[in-house]
């Protein structure tokens, strides 16, 4: 284990038992803040300049958004964790070939946006601002916490014809159970970060944990669903995607890679060409 981690479990674990509250705290602290921000890389710089910027404000923070095309037909980009809009831009050419608009931002703490952190809530109110602005998407496409806001947002409001879910969270509740293992945290730190979680991110709202299960509300989101997974994914275990499965039925297309791990599926172009023939196929046109 590196060191750092190694002292954060020392220090909390014993914590919990003594003062769950401050453990709790210390460890939403840790949980709710990217340690770093994703740059552009060198083969997404010509999509990204030819963006057009517009600027969205969600829970005080500037965030920058991004528009391909005039707004007509969109297609909703929803990055992950620790990364930023750009890396979709092999999708957006494509997107545009067909006669669609890209719609896409930086979440709050991430890429180009200011703010130290987010959450699936804001997520969900910049898609209903862009939804208002351009109307219903045509399509979505989400990677990792990407998907578990998409199908939150789908089930409170924002309407689209289909959804394409890369190496997809689920439920909301991976996160705190995965931030905890990940670090070697046990029960009782969960526990009180889960509360933590609740309380700050959420209003106190206990039921969200069941409100951000895609697998829950699986009635209530009626759209077809693509989803793709890496079995190797060493960040989102393929038993998520599993979960939708389960959950969706026919409704839901299940696609799964291997060696692609979490992040370089999403630049894939057999992916990218599977995302894209999904998307036609709802339109009743063919891929270019």
């Amino acid at each position: 284990m590196d060191p750092a981690q190694a002292l954060i479990r020392t220090t909390l674990n014993p914590t919990a038992r003594i003062a769950p509250g401050l453990a709790g705290r210390a460890a939403f602290e840790l949980f709710r803040h990217p340690l770093r921000r994703s740059r552009v890389r060198p083969a997404e710089q010509e999509v990204h300049r030819r963006a057009a910027r517009e600027p969205l404000t969600v829970g005080g923070s500037q965030v920058v958004g991004y528009r391909w095309g005039s707004g007509e037909r969109p297609v909703l980009l929803l990055h992950g964790w620790r990364s930023r809009a750009s890396r979709f831009a092999p999708f957006v050419p494509r997107l545009q070939a067909l006669g669609l608009s890209v719609l896409a931002f930086d979440a709050p703490g991430h890429g180009d946006s200011g703010g130290r952190a987010t959450s699936v809530l804001e997520y969900r109110e910049l898609a209903l601002r862009l939804q208002e602005r351009y109307g219903p998407f045509e399509a979505v496409v989400a990677h990792s916490l990407g998907v578990c806001a998409a199908f939150g947002a789908l089930g409170d409001g924002v309407r689209a014809g289909r959804l394409a879910a890369v190496s997809g969270v689920s439920e909301v509740g991976f996160f705190p159970s995965a931030f905890c293992a990940g670090l070697g945290l046990d029960g009782t730190v969960e526990r009180a970060l889960r509360q933590r979680i609740e309380q700050d991110l959420f209003g106190g709202d206990a039921g969200v944990w069941e409100r951000y299960d895609a697998a829950a509300r699986a009635a209530a989101i009626g759209l077809p669903v693509l989803a793709l997974h890496d079995e190797g994914d060493e960040v989102v275990p393929i038993g998520q995607a599993h979960r939708l499965e389960r959950a969706y039925g026919d409704r839901l297309d299940l696609v799964v890679t291997r060696g692609l791990g979490h992040r370089r599926i999403v630049r894939e172009p057999a992916v990218v060409d599977q995302v894209i023939g999904f998307i036609s196929a709802g339109l009743g046109v063919t891929a270019a």
